[in-house]
């Protein structure tokens, strides 16, 4: 069935892009021409009535007329819509609801019906077009065979639940591979029932163990590059157990494993001793797994760009060696926002076809109704912050994603997200982002020869105004033997990449302070947020913290301060 269905669906792939280039060179026109049809399917819900949708016939009647509003305006609305009442804010039946991650806040509710579906699902077609196009042309650069082809994935397919109205709910992205199952079943390397089991490492385990099984495995796909090094991790850490089961046909005992799912599973499972065979060489060889061993014809990984990822992917040639990145769209629970077109290029172009968008300058910021800008109207190098208006019925909504315009790709903004709008850290009145403290830390392992397993910088308890805390994690077999002039750079380089903190720093915020943190301390992190009810899949760490007792109760091996710090001192603690 693969052979039958992945030409077919290839086809439309380059299509679809190739209609997308012909809208991104009159932009405008495509908006108008989406934001029509939504206002005319639209306005017979109860609040398409409200805001008086079918009297609307331009842009500018639209954006004068609706206000901007943030989702606790929604919030009311999607709680009748979880009950089951229809027509609320969208004439089609509601046939899931995307949760938000919660990583940043309360979870938010968003409609999922058909239309809307099939919307965000444009914007996949048009990313894998230019994904289909990009695979040749790299692999003239790298010299060696780049095909699309079977994708491994370890991403949770398990409903969160069923709302009282029988809606079910659940990450965006269980939604999204659920109504696409047929797609999964042919262009996954593992079943997808493997993807239904619950419990996170023995998913991880049989989703590697069939792929593995799959030499001709061709991607790699997770939401996040943390995942992703996580799913590495996995490989390296479990590759004698999973080589063992591959040559026996038999699935570890340890694995915790859902008795229906299991019986499924072991139906599909056999032995396959020559490529374990293969596996155990690479074994003996290299000493562990790493995905550009085990599947030599490896040509893509898929995952988020933007944002605070860079910090992450330095550590990524070790697992995929040459292996291109590719972003896919940058996507969230509420909408899709950009479509990638580059191999290993964090910009995206503006998914016209997937919503009506606006964005509004720094100067508006503060604004309870800011002025608003269109796509044709915003500027290279500039940041703003995000709104859209789709098929879920939200309109003008105020996500609060802050991006940065790259460029244009024809007439089209390329879009990157950079930080949450209210990701922000002062110790007075610097506003230092997520982005700035990645660039930094990114430059310091570089400089500094380190890998770090992960980092987060929050601010001290006690003073006021509050000293920046750099705490950081060794990745394993690291140390650390320069600390005072690693927390020196770090001064440094955030001055530089975020100049409002360098003229603070000269006399109103205190000196940096770094603590090193114990082994395992962001594992106990990431703990904290899946019992707060985190997805798994959906699970981000926190670059910056505003909760100045985040770490409470995390072991702190070493405190560094500077000379020039009031009392300094360098203390070793325990507990």
């Amino acid at each position: 069935m693969a052979n039958f269905v992945r030409p077919l669906v290839e086809a439309y792939a380059t299509y679809a892009k190739q209609r997308f280039i012909r809208k991104a060179q009159n932009p405008m026109q495509a908006q108008e021409q989406f934001l029509t049809s939504l206002l005319q399917v639209q306005q017979g819900t109860e609040l398409g009535q409200a805001f008086g949708l079918s009297d609307i016939r331009t842009i500018e009647q639209f954006r004068e007329r609706v206000p901007i509003l943030p989702y606790s305006s929604y919030e009311p609305y999607t709680e009748r819509i979880a009950k089951g009442e229809p027509n609320v804010l969208n004439p089609d039946p509601v046939v899931y609801i995307n949760l938000t991650s919660g990583t940043t806040g309360k979870q938010k509710m968003v409609p999922v019906t058909q239309r809307f579906q099939r919307s965000l699902s444009r914007a996949n077609a048009v990313s894998f077009g230019f994904l289909l196009e990009a695979l040749p042309s790299h692999a003239r650069q790298i010299q060696r065979p780049l095909r699309f082809g079977r994708l491994m994935s370890a991403n949770s397919v398990r409903l969160q639940g069923i709302t009282e109205g029988g809606i079910a709910y659940g990450p965006v992205t269980v939604g999204s591979y659920r109504m696409n199952r047929w797609l999964g079943e042919f262009g996954f390397a593992q079943p997808f029932q493997a993807m239904e089991i619950g419990d996170s490492l023995s998913r991880h385990y049989v989703c590697l163990l069939f792929a593995l099984c799959h030499p001709d495995t061709r991607g790699i796909t997770a939401n996040f590059p943390m995942l992703m090094l996580r799913i590495c991790q996995y490989l390296e850490q479990y590759g004698e157990e999973l080589t063992h089961d591959i040559a026996t046909g038999r699935f570890a005992p340890w694995l915790k494993l859902e008795p229906e799912l299991r019986a499924v599973l072991e139906r599909r499972w056999r032995p396959h001793p020559h490529r374990a065979a293969e596996l155990r060489q690479i074994l003996r060889r290299d000493g562990r797994l790493t995905p550009h061993t085990a599947w030599r014809d490896l040509s893509v990984v898929g995952t988020a760009m933007g944002g605070t990822s860079d910090f992450y992917f330095q550590r990524f040639p070790e697992y995929f060696g040459d292996t291109p990145l590719f972003g896919g769209v940058y996507g969230t629970a509420e909408a899709t926002f950009s479509v990638c077109y580059q191999l290993g290029y964090e910009g995206g172009i503006l998914a016209l076809e997937s919503g009506f968008y606006e964005f509004v300058p720094e100067d508006q910021w503060t604004a309870d109704q800011p002025k608003t800008l269109l796509p044709v109207e915003v500027q290279s190098g500039k940041r703003y912050r995000i709104l859209l208006s789709s098929y879920s019925g939200f309109y003008r909504y105020d996500i609060g994603d802050v991006v940065e315009v790259l460029g244009f790709y024809e007439q089209t903004p390329i879009i990157v997200f950079r930080h949450r709008q209210g990701g922000l850290l002062s110790s007075t009145t610097e506003k230092t982002t997520e982005y700035h403290v990645t660039q930094v830390m990114q430059t310091l392992q570089r400089e500094f020869g380190l890998a770090l397993d992960d980092f987060c910088i929050s601010l001290s308890e006690q003073e006021c105004p509050a000293h920046y805390l750099v705490n950081i994690e060794l990745a394993a077999g690291q140390t650390l033997t320069q600390p005072q002039a690693f927390l020196e750079r770090f001064d440094y380089w955030l001055g530089q990449f975020n100049n409002p903190y360098a003229t603070v720093r000269r006399d109103q915020v205190p000196p940096p302070r770094l603590r090193i943190l114990a082994p395992g301390s962001f594992k106990i992190v990431r703990q904290r947020q899946l019992l707060r009810g985190t997805s798994d899949s959906q699970l981000k760490i926190p670059h910056l913290t505003e909760d100045r007792r985040f770490f409470d109760g995390l072991e702190v091996i070493q405190e560094y301060r500077l000379p020039t710090d009031v009392g300094s001192v360098v203390k070793l603690s325990r507990g």
